[in-house]
């Protein structure tokens, strides 16, 4: 009783840190494991992935990477492989820090979903009713640019369906707009970001077309206007803390430099060099642009609370953070059917789409064989990778330091673990 009361004091005082507090150290609880029996898997099998990324190794293909799988909610696998930084001689570690770049995106669309919930955003909102610059968005077009016809929404940005890209479309008054903007600079704060978006023109009407951009930036900068806090403050504050995601955020601390990998680039055939030093990198410093694209460093642990909070429908350790009607819209693909499946340039990713902030395998194609209808996922720039496969209450997280992408550890893990679920 007496300390109910003093708590109610303290919040009188500090406003909701003190319940703030009790939710975060629920969240640090360690994750629950199994043996491999235990969840049905075969710990033989799983043996295998041990082989296959040593191999990788061997070959000079990457320098180290971690492997964790959750079955049926509980942790079976969570090991370290090689090095983390080949000049330096350190061991790769469970709890190494990675840059995750795309893995963001998740993130970030599910903190505006909370918004969606709580009636301060509608997905289907046009953009422009929180950043007025998009009132009058304009279409690139061969060498020139028209008004919009398509109103651009929320839902756009989620699915990237709005017509933002990377700079790299192959539309050249959209690409070189980009490039003279230069949109993605990290000392731009997201609002300044806001305000060249008036001055970009998109690549195709909003919601007719698929590309891969910086949607998920612009939708940063809406959680940022909506909630009246920045947007790290807001994920810190509605998913980092109540998940226990203690190793995320925009930048590495002094504290945990240590435990930062290097990355690396790769020419594909074997030779690897060091493309971004851990004592030397920009993630040592907190950026003015917190992009909610790809700016997040993590762990595997951390990403793995992430995911597990979805599979279970948008709970967490007793906490909820969503309803499962808007997991769903995360999980199942919501581009229009007119538009098709998702692609990359040339390469098309046969009977998959794109969900709020996952990609979702609706049917099984030629891309990406050993993949399982209704599995969910993303990755990252420094070949980070994630997939979910709800029919089997599997996830699996991969992570490297490599770049360009390559789909390398994917490819070659998931037909070995999805081969140890027991029949």
């Amino acid at each position: 009783m007496i300390r109910s009361i003093l708590c109610v004091l303290v919040l009188s005082i500090i406003g909701h840190q003190c319940l703030h507090a009790q939710s975060a150290d629920v969240a640090t609880k360690k994750l629950p494991t199994a043996d491999a029996a235990d969840v049905g898997m075969s710990a033989d099998v799983l043996a295998k992935v041990d082989e296959a990324m040593q191999e990788s190794i061997d070959e000079n293909r990457i320098p180290g990477g971690i492997v964790m799988i959750a079955r049926h909610g509980k942790i079976v696998m969570h090991k370290a492989y090689g090095k983390m930084d080949l000049e330096a001689d350190k061991p790769m570690k469970p709890d190494t820090i990675v840059r995750i770049y795309s893995m963001s995106k998740a993130i970030t669309t599910a903190a505006a979903l909370m918004l969606h919930e709580e009636g301060k955003l509608d997905v289907n909102d046009p953009v422009s009713k929180y950043l007025p610059e998009l009132k009058n968005v304009q279409v690139a077009t061969d060498d020139k640019t028209h008004p919009a016809t398509q109103t651009m929404t929320i839902a756009d940005l989620m699915r990237h369906t709005a017509g933002y890209t990377y700079g790299r479309s192959g539309n050249s008054p959209h690409d070189e707009a980009f490039k003279e903007l230069d949109m993605l600079q990290r000392d731009d704060s997201l609002e300044t970001m806001q305000t060249k978006l008036s001055k970009l023109p998109v690549a195709f009407e909003p919601g007719t077309d698929w590309q891969y951009g910086i949607s998920i930036d612009v939708l940063g900068r809406v959680v940022e206007v909506v909630s009246g806090e920045s947007l790290g403050d807001f994920l810190r504050k509605r998913i980092f803390d109540p998940l226990g995601m203690k190793d995320t955020g925009f930048f590495v601390p002094a504290d945990k430099v240590d435990r930062f990998a290097a990355n690396y680039n790769t020419d594909g055939k074997g030779k690897l060099t060091l493309g971004d030093a851990p004592d030397e990198s920009p993630y040592l410093k907190a950026p003015a642009f917190e992009s909610g694209g790809g700016g997040l460093v993590s762990t595997a642990e951390d990403y793995m609370r992430f995911l597990l909070m979805i599979t279970a429908g948008g709970t967490f350790d007793g906490t909820r953070l969503l309803k499962p009607e808007t997991v769903a819209l995360m999980t199942t693909n919501q581009v229009p059917e007119s538009v098709g499946w998702i692609k990359f340039g040339e390469e098309v990713r046969g009977g998959v789409g794109f969900g709020f902030g996952f990609s979702v395998r609706e049917s099984m194609s030629d891309w990406d064989p050993d993949g399982r209808v209704g599995e969910y996922g993303w990755g990252g720039a420094a070949s980070t990778h994630y997939w979910v496969s709800p029919k089997d209450n599997l996830v699996v997280i991969t992570i490297e330091q490599i770049m360009p992408y390559q789909w390398l550890t994917e490819f070659k893990l998931k037909g070995l673990i999805y081969d140890a679920i027991a029949p």
